[in-house]
């Protein structure tokens, strides 16, 4: 089937879907999730596929959601998913069940039966890494960096696979300061398989691809529902739900109201520079100036 926003390929046992919008560093644009899980379900079907990759096209894997345009357009935080202009109110259930959709169609990477593996060059960042996280398993080039920096403002990473694959200490440490952290230090915490030089990326991600795809689909199969179903019973599907509410509330608490009206006087990469920096975020609001 043709996709907008990604590549599709098969080679042997192997499926690989590449995120395929270079020029803006693979960010996720709308449309691109659903496209995700179609590529995901038709390697499922294919009884030829034992294993699927996951990479993105050109120099990064995915910088995460595309939010320049939307960040500084001159419209009310309190609209966010609603049409430009639309005087509505935000209304928390059309935002939830608008990026709840999303992460069921990223999470297809991981209900599908048939082995996941993320091949990380560049960035998997924000919504990059919700992607990422999702899959089996997670191979990154040592220099490549991944984080959730939105945890700092304006965001919650929906997926929540963070605590699942770090535990709790870690999982705090990195959605408390929003920081990167480069694909060697992802490995050394656990966050991620392993990290491999860049140059010899590809070829780490083939060895193990053809290592799993000489295994019988049933075994697969058997295998990952055993691992996943102990993590369902942890409650992944409850933790899911409240980081989607609470992603959504972050975009329209009085600091996420600050952030997007900064980014739309000062453009969005110096509002995420901010942000970043370092530096108390929204120093001096006042709650009393935004009414819920």
């Amino acid at each position: 089937m043709p996709f907008e926003h990604i590549l599709y390929e098969r080679q042997g046992r192997i499926a690989t879907i590449t995120l395929n919008r270079p020029d803006r560093l693979n960010a996720i644009a709308s449309g691109m999730p659903r496209e995700i899980a179609q590529a995901v379900d038709m390697a499922a079907e294919d009884d030829g596929v034992h294993v699927i990759v996951l990479t993105g096209a050109g120099r990064a894997f995915c910088a995460g959601y595309d939010l320049k345009d939307f960040a500084e357009a001159p419209r009310g935080n309190r609209g966010t998913g609603t049409p430009e202009g639309d005087p509505r109110p935000w209304d928390p259930m059309v935002d939830f069940n608008m990026m709840h959709a999303n992460t069921r169609d990223f999470m297809s990477l991981w209900r599908c039966h048939k082995p996941t593996i993320a091949k990380v060059r560049g960035f998997a960042v924000a919504g990059g890494s919700d992607i990422a996280l999702c899959c089996d398993m997670v191979v990154m080039a040592d220099d490549a960096k991944i984080g959730y920096p939105p945890a700092r403002v304006w965001g919650c990473p929906t997926t929540a696979m963070w605590v699942y694959r770090l535990g709790p200490e870690r999982a705090k440490r990195m959605l408390f300061t929003g920081d990167l952290v480069s694909g060697k230090e992802a490995a050394d915490m656990g966050l991620v398989l392993e990290a491999v030089p860049d140059d010899a990326l590809d070829a780490r991600v083939d060895e193990l691809a053809n290592r799993m795809a000489g295994i019988p689909r049933n075994q697969l199969m058997m295998q990952k529902l055993l691992v996943n179903q102990a993590y369902e019973n942890m409650g992944l599907n409850t933790t899911q739900m409240f980081a989607t509410l609470f992603d959504g509330i972050t975009r329209h608490s009085p600091e996420g109201v600050w952030f997007k009206e900064r980014a739309e006087r000062v453009g969005f990469q110096q509002a995420v520079k901010e942000r970043d920096g370092g530096a108390p975020i929204a120093e001096g609001i006042s709650r009393s100036t935004y009414k819920f």
